[in-house]
């Protein structure tokens, strides 16, 4: 199997970089960012006159999620915890498969990424925090200049993703998140796009002028199993979300993030801030499952 995509070599060599979009089928900034990448490529001389090395790009990894409007193909299977997948496998798997074996042939990796149509996500690009010094501050020179507010180190231990192929490959790489709730931002599009091509600056492959930082933190949490946001605050049950915070808020341990109604109406759960910190995930679609996160708080340095 192979992923849609579109290489650009440089005139020059230069490092081979893999930019991904549309992991899962319903984020949609990352698909229009790629897309208009693509175009700038075919469109603007310039830019491939002065392009150093390759750069792979995929508008849409998971086409038969996408195709069903939903985070996961038919199959049900998560491409972010599927990696690196079987060439025999389901759709799923193959497609796991396929984008396993594009990470493992470049040297740099951005995945692009939203909160999908459940969930909305303040900008961040986060890594693993990996063993590896050398690829752990590559990893956070490209955070820093892909410009977004926040950026966030993770634990390593977490498989099953694209970034944990990156991660045994000792691929530096990235991920990214820019709200979501099923719509399609033009201010995500336009940051994704600036900072792909801020990054291509960074690593030598574009000349582009330096971006005015917008970086207003960075948050370290090599804990295990830190960084897995679908774990974080589990609704007890079945129901109707409300929150009443939004992203960004600063709430403190115990504050309420929302309540959780029961089918029947009549019962409640409220669900409770585990730790302070600011709210960096948050569910804005109302139906939750059991066992589903209503939002993930980032622990801030005080």
């Amino acid at each position: 199997m192979e992923l849609s995509k579109r290489v650009f070599c440089g005139r020059t060599d230069g490092p081979r970089l893999l930019i991904t979009g549309g992991v899962h089928g319903d984020e949609f900034e990352p698909m229009a960012a790629i897309r208009r990448l693509i175009d700038q490529f075919d469109s603007d001389e310039k830019s491939m006159q002065t392009l150093r090395g390759t750069v792979t790009l995929v508008p849409v990894v998971n086409e038969a999620a996408f195709l069903r409007g939903h985070r996961c193909a038919d199959d049900g299977l998560d491409l972010a915890r599927a990696c690196p997948g079987r060439a025999e496998g389901s759709i799923t798997e193959r497609t796991a498969r396929a984008l396993s074996d594009l990470i493992e042939s470049v040297d740099y990796y951005i995945d692009l990424h939203t909160g999908g149509t459940e969930l909305s996500v303040l900008p961040l690009a986060g890594y693993v925090m990996h063993s590896d010094a050398t690829v752990l501050d590559a990893q956070r020179r490209m955070a820093k200049a892909f410009n977004l507010p926040t950026i966030w180190g993770t634990a390593g231990n977490l498989d099953g993703r694209s970034l944990s192929v990156a991660r045994d490959a000792n691929v530096p790489a990235i991920y990214t998140e820019y709200l979501g709730s099923a719509t399609c931002h033009e201010e995500g599009v336009v940051a994704y796009v600036d900072g792909c091509l801020n990054v291509l600056s960074m690593l030598g492959m574009l000349n582009r002028e330096p971006a005015e930082n917008h970086v207003e933190r960075i948050v370290e949490d090599p804990r295990p199993n830190s960084g897995h946001m679908q774990v974080c605050h589990p609704s007890p049950v079945t129901g109707y979300f409300e929150p009443v915070v939004k992203l960004g808020d600063a709430v403190r341990a115990g504050d309420s993030l929302g309540t959780v109604f029961d089918l029947t109406g009549s019962g409640r759960q409220t669900i409770l801030a585990q730790h302070s910190g600011i709210v960096l995930t948050l569910r804005t679609f109302p139906r939750v499952h059991e066992g589903e996160s209503v939002g993930v708080v980032l622990e801030t340095p005080t």
